[in-house]
């Protein structure tokens, strides 16, 4: 049977209610006729300008906060790609027939982002539902005085709501911000290793709570090897950064006196059992060996390390696989596995936010970093590190953590 044909730009433009799309820059690219005729303004009024040319506050009242309202939830909307909901709004309108006068107007407004197949905001559906005569019919016939009551009494606590609101993003984002500092101070800087080089990157996530639960670690060993882990602790914010720094610190020393990655993880393992938020902790570890040039690994739920080799061929190592930390009741032995490496290879240990979208396989995200691996195979550990992050994380920000380390083998 045939699909139907749908003609979507004339659906968009039969839509009940106002409904307009904005670009990311918040310029108007289309509106549907309720928009058009509501809103007392003409398609040619709308598109192509920013919108709060077209609709600014009113200058005759100093107390206006619709334009900074509406604007905070755009680029919401923007910088999470997940729809923002707003509290009502008082937002007047300049009358297009009478310039210099403003019409008193209530609205309900939602900011929803379109996604393109990268994970990119590209669009805002911009649907806004006009809510005064509603406010002022529930005063009932001639009772005018009743009606203002309801209409101060619904907007003031709008308003209260919206008030609220924003402290609570301050406060996750002055929360954030000790976070960041707080895992930057715990986090090691890669420092020159004699016979290969390293790049480490940390990228936070863009909203204020999907933070600081990410790690990395390099530790050098005893002959010409080097100890190399990534861990992604479940929570965010400060808890999870100190729940990061305890099981960071833990895992670096038990490589020094571990006889090997699956014997640090089972240590880790028992350790975390006493750490407060370090449940479901997933994280990899690798043994490098110049001497025998092999990798020796073992993985707690987390995804595989990459391994590029000369010729740009890419292998996941996946056959060490594990649970994640204090997943079972009883500790058993972590699985080990080794491979192979020749001189200029290249190894990216990293956390899911490098890899993982939202409605998308898995094999997709480890796909787009083995062909990332191969373009820029020839790059130096610095320039091929930027070069992931910039292919496969969103231009508008992820809305995860990401830690990356590639290392020239």
């Amino acid at each position: 049977m045939r699909e139907p044909q749908i003609d979507y730009a004339a659906v968009f433009r039969a839509l009940p209610g106002m409904v307009a799309l904005l670009t990311p820059d918040l310029v108007y690219a289309d509106a549907n006729d309720d928009f058009l005729r509501l809103s007392g303004r003409t398609r040619e009024q709308l598109l192509g300008r920013y919108i709060f040319d077209v609709f600014p506050d009113n200058p005759n009242d100093p107390a206006a906060t619709g334009m900074r309202d509406v604007k905070a939830s755009m680029l919401r909307a923007v910088a999470t790609g997940e729809r923002d909901t707003m509290a009502l709004q008082r937002y007047d309108v300049e009358d297009p027939q009478r310039p210099g006068h403003w019409q008193e107007r209530y609205w309900s407004p939602v900011n929803a982002p379109v996604l393109d197949s990268g994970g990119q905001v590209v669009l805002i559906v911009h649907r806004v539902e006009e809510v005064t005569e509603l406010i002022r019919a529930r005063g009932g016939a001639g009772d005018d005085s009743r009606a203002r009551v309801l209409e101060a009494e619904l907007y003031t606590r709008a308003r209260e709501l919206q008030e609220v609101n924003e402290r609570l993003r301050q406060a996750h984002a002055r929360e954030r911000e000790v976070a960041l500092a707080l895992q930057a101070a715990m986090l090691p800087a890669p420092s020159p290793l004699p016979h290969h080089r390293a790049a480490v990157r940390y990228r936070p996530a863009i909203g204020a709570l999907n933070v600081c639960g990410d790690w990395y670690d390099l530790v050098e060993l005893p002959g010409d090897s080097l100890a190399v882990a990534v861990g992604d602790v479940v929570g965010h914010g400060l808890a999870a950064a100190c729940v990061m720094g305890q099981l960071r610190s833990a895992l670096s020393a038990a490589t020094r006196v571990a006889n090997g990655p699956a014997q640090a993880l089972k240590a880790l393992g028992l350790y975390a059992r006493f750490v407060e938020g370090a449940e479901s902790t997933t994280v990899v570890t690798t043994f490098i060996d110049w001497n025998s040039h092999t990798i020796t690994y073992s993985c707690a739920g987390h995804p595989p390390p990459a391994l590029l080799h000369p010729d740009g061929t890419v292998t996941f190592l996946d056959q060490a696989t594990d649970p994640p930390l204090d997943a079972r009741s009883e500790a058993v032995p972590r699985p080990e596995a080794r491979a192979p490496f020749f001189d200029g290879a290249t190894l990216a240990l990293y956390t899911d936010g490098l890899v993982e979208r939202r409605h998308e396989d898995i094999d997709t995200g480890l796909a787009r970093l083995a062909d990332s691996l191969t373009r820029h195979r020839q790059a130096d550990p610095e320039s091929l590190a930027d070069a992931i992050l910039k292919d496969l994380l969103p231009a508008t920000g992820a809305t995860d953590d990401t830690a990356l380390v590639v290392i020239r083998l």
